[in-house]
């Protein structure tokens, strides 16, 4: 039986499960312009190559303008435009949708649960929309969100995402009020399905906005410094105990100018990846890449070796009782060798409501690690050449020890494993990869 939407919060509101209870790790692409600017033949061959990927869950923009790739009147591909009516000043006015429209946003979600997907079902795109959502007010949010909330509460495969770069929510009290009734009119007409956002770039969190909190079910890390940090700020955060997942951090194959670096290598993607889970984001990771918005070569595009050894990492979690980890914030675990985290969070700076951190995904060296409280599993994220210290006493009993590679996916037993749960040892990462890089996974169980 497949995965039973909608998705909820586990019963310690740590991460997710379906409707049988069973746990979920979001594992995403980000195809922002899904809904717009591709045919649905065309969205059926992308569905097919992300579900062989592994992927399980999209975030797409209800509304798609210029700034994500869209068209300047926010038509599909093909000339359907989200809304009939529009107001003295040109904008569309929020409360006349387009049945066409939202015929084929409707066809293109029901298209993604055949392939056992959820969408992030993105109602607030800052960087494209601002100027619509003012231009309506707060009653044309609040209809906008019964509008839809009402239209997709009986879709099983949705999470509401409120968002994408809003760097006015912190210096707007009138921006933010338009998100809060966006929400709130959202929450009142549909119980049935999380909401998260997404906030302020380079760094934030869905926590940070307290106007919001009480409609988020959901917690968002977004960062493009190391992950661990604010994934970590999220768990952590006394404003509301959520399940939290990284929603955004560099694209593969994208460049940013502002950024060092302004790229990301496989690597600095993968430590992302592992990073997040081992630091309390149990709900999940997505990924994006540049070609979100399906211009010429996506076909191909898509197909990276990130994509591939993002499958390795749902694999390996999979394989394992994920959802059950703790960080080892303490360094109880791995007392040793566990590196200097250079990722910490700073505040605003820059421009308007930007936010920055600090550190370098690429030279970060940290280790993190995370263990089940019960002793019986232990996961330790090592992104260079290093030597742990660990204290095998806190496992429950005789220890088995393996390496795995994040690029390839294949075990390497630490030698004389099984080891005994007690005192230390020393285990050092076997050296490059598969694909010559130096990070590894130590797995350990005791059952």
């Amino acid at each position: 039986m497949g995965t039973r939407f909608p998705l909820q919060a586990s019963s310690n509101h740590r991460y997710l499960v379906d409707q049988a209870g069973t746990p979920y790790l979001l594992v995403g692409d980000a195809p922002h312009d899904l809904f717009t600017n591709v045919s649905v033949a065309d969205a059926t061959v992308y569905l097919q190559d992300r579900a062989a990927h592994g992927f399980n869950a999209l975030w797409c923009e209800l509304l798609v303008g210029t700034a994500i790739g869209g068209k300047a009147d926010d038509t599909t591909y093909d000339g359907i435009a989200p809304f009939t009516g529009k107001l003295s000043g040109g904008q569309y006015d929020l409360t006349t949708p387009n049945p066409a429209y939202f015929a084929r946003v409707d066809q293109m979600i029901e298209l993604a649960a055949s392939y056992g997907m959820v969408i992030l079902l993105d109602t607030f795109d800052w960087d494209s929309q601002l100027a619509l959502y003012e231009a309506n007010g707060n009653s044309g949010a609040s209809s906008w969100g019964t509008t839809i909330g009402t239209r997709y509460a009986s879709f099983p495969n949705i999470i509401w995402i409120t968002g994408n770069d809003i760097q006015s929510w912190s210096t707007s009290a009138a921006d933010n009020t338009l998100l809060k009734n966006i929400m709130g009119s959202i929450a009142a007409a549909d119980s049935n399905h999380l909401q998260t956002t997404e906030l302020n770039y380079n760094l934030s969190g869905s926590l940070d906005d307290s106007l919001l909190v009480p409609y988020t079910t959901l917690a968002a890390a977004y960062t493009y410094y190391p992950s661990y940090a604010e994934v970590l700020a999220e768990y952590d955060s006394t404003a509301a105990t959520v399940p939290v997942f990284l929603e955004e951090t560099y694209y593969e194959s994208g460049s940013y100018g502002s950024l060092t670096p302004p790229a990301a290598t496989d690597l600095m993607l993968r430590k992302a990846a592992y990073w997040t889970v081992l630091s309390g984001g149990l709900a999940g990771y997505m990924y994006g890449t540049n070609w979100y918005d399906f211009h010429s070569g996506w076909q191909v595009g898509i197909d990276a070796v990130s994509a591939t050894e993002l499958g390795y990492w749902k694999s390996l979690f999979l394989s394992l009782p994920w959802f059950s980890l703790v960080p080892d914030q303490s360094h109880s675990l791995v007392t040793a060798g566990y590196g200097t985290p250079s990722g910490t969070l700073v505040g605003p700076c820059g421009g308007t409501g930007e936010t920055c951190g600090s550190g370098n995904m690429q030279t970060d060296d940290y280790v993190t690690a995370a263990m089940a409280p019960d002793g019986s599993l232990g996961v330790a994220y090592c992104p260079t050449t290093t030597t742990l210290t660990v204290d095998l006493s806190k496992l429950r009993s005789t220890v088995t020890a393996r390496w795995y590679d994040p690029t390839n996916a294949t075990f390497s037993t630490v030698s004389g494993s099984p080891l005994p749960n007690s005192g230390t040892t020393m285990l050092t990462t076997p050296g490059a990869n598969h694909t010559g890089d130096p990070d590894w996974v130590l797995v350990m169980q005791a059952p």
